[in-house]
């Protein structure tokens, strides 16, 4: 029969028997079995009370935070939310009831502090945790390289130059606005560029695409010139007050930073469209909000833009290793680097190696046995014979199944965790972002190893 009324509500609370409060439970006994990761992200949070800004996060409650935003994909204002809501999460980042709730900026500030060699060093502090449990020795890797983009829009030369139109007149009229008695001069052309883009969208080929595109590079000259006489007068400007004086530098900074990038965004569209050249793609900017942005041609067929990342994974779908690089360089100059890391991180080279058919070459082959690996196996022979690369055809057709499972290690890392494009913004929060990704995963896996 249904009760009229509830029950008295008990005055202790208990624990959720749901599979993802268990799996958040037991991150929370390895965080707890690993301190010194706490150490480590104290000493990028950078205040000895172990605390952090005036709404007080402990070292413990950002690094547990930044596991939740990364595990749920979570933008920081959900994460604020998320965290004032859910008694579990509450929990879990050792917040409590009538605990003190964290706002988004406070959020941000703490998550963003913690840098990309920190969480390098926390993901080895659960390597070898993974390796004193036995879940993990690192005899037996597989290395795959893939690309994590950047949070940009398609660059397209037009929306490049409408971008810096954008910024540049942005900026010069808060100088206007915010600054009494400074004197430049400035019209604001953002509604030309606009409207030439909607054009050079329109047209119906190359030719039809000159005329706006000519007008377009000419009034986005014009707004550089108004943006380097606006910085030559903030440079001169006295203020009066503080935060006129704080403006006046905020103000400075961002017109030396984006400046160049506008120019170089009219140098390269006036090479690949006016003067038809082909720029190469090390000389492009393909943002001028995210302008380390790399151009990776994968397979000669799709592009993509962000950076390409190379990534080791073990037999227990940890990810024991993770490089971000700059440019685009071939596979096959990173398998030695990837090998003398796990050297690194294990004092000791592994066993049985697996590779993608771009990281074969004889010279790899030929390192990687010396270093005692004693099967090396690539994907694609390219040349070498199986039982050169392993013991046996056997082996060899055992390791490259095995390295089959490094596909869908990334394809889990990129839909579960965010690892398809990187929302922070800069490169140092990239490779960040990156790193709090590969360990908020990893601690997925272990917890699961361990409640299965």
């Amino acid at each position: 029969m249904r009760k009229t009324r509830n029950q008295q509500l008990p005055l202790a609370e208990a624990t959720a028997d749901h599979p993802k409060a268990k799996e958040l439970f037991k991150i929370s006994e390895i965080l707890d079995q690993n301190n010194s990761i706490y150490d480590l992200a104290l000493q990028d949070l950078g205040v000895s009370d172990n605390e952090v800004g005036a709404n007080g996060m402990t070292a413990e409650q950002v690094i547990r935070a930044a596991i939740i935003k990364q595990a749920e994909g979570y933008s920081y204002r959900e994460l604020a939310f998320h965290l004032a809501d859910s008694r579990i999460y509450g929990q879990f980042c050792r917040i409590g009831i009538g605990g003190k709730v964290f706002k988004r900026s406070a959020l941000q500030r703490g998550i963003k502090a913690i840098s990309e060699k920190t969480w390098e060093q926390i993901n080895q502090v659960l390597v070898g945790y993974a390796r004193n449990h036995g879940i993990e020795k690192g005899r037996k890797i597989r290395v795959d390289c893939t690309v994590v983009e950047s949070n940009i829009h398609a660059p397209y030369d037009s929306e490049l130059l409408v971008d810096a139109n954008r910024v540049l007149a942005r900026l010069l009229t808060a100088a206007k606005a915010e600054l009494p008695g400074i004197v430049f001069s400035f019209m604001d052309h953002r509604r030309r560029a606009k409207r030439r883009n909607l054009e050079i969208m329109n047209a119906k080929n190359g030719e039809q695409r000159k005329k706006p595109y000519k007008d377009l590079i000419d009034v986005t000259e014009t707004t550089i010139g108004y943006g380097e006489r606006g910085l030559k007068s903030l440079l001169s400007y006295k203020a009066v007050t503080l935060e006129g004086y704080g403006m006046r530098a905020w103000l400075v900074q961002q017109l030396h930073h984006y400046l160049p990038l506008a120019r170089q965004v009219v140098c390269q569209t006036r090479r690949r469209v006016i003067a038809g050249e082909s720029v190469p793609a090390q000389e492009k900017i393909v943002s001028i909000f995210e302008p380390h942005t790399d151009i990776i041609r994968k397979d000669r067929r799709d592009t993509y833009y962000g950076h390409k990342i190379c990534v080791t994974g073990g037999p227990s779908n940890l990810i024991l290793d993770c490089v971000i690089l700059e440019g685009n360089p071939a596979d096959s100059e990173l398998t030695g680097m990837m090998l003398d890391r796990q050297d690194a991180i294990y004092g000791r080279y592994p066993l049985k190696a697996a590779f993608d058919g771009g990281f074969t070459s004889h010279a790899n082959l030929r390192k990687a046995k010396a270093n005692g690996v004693k099967d090396v196996c690539f994907s694609k022979g390219r040349g070498l014979a199986e039982v050169d690369m392993c013991r046996s055809k056997r082996v060899y057709k055992g390791l490259r199944k095995f390295r089959a499972g490094i596909e869908s290690g990334i394809s889990w890392l990129k839909r579960s965790v965010g690892l398809t494009r990187c929302i922070w913004k800069g490169f140092e929060s990239f490779k960040s972002y990156v790193w709090a990704s590969i360990v908020s995963a990893n601690l997925l896996t272990l917890a699961r190893k361990q409640l299965a």
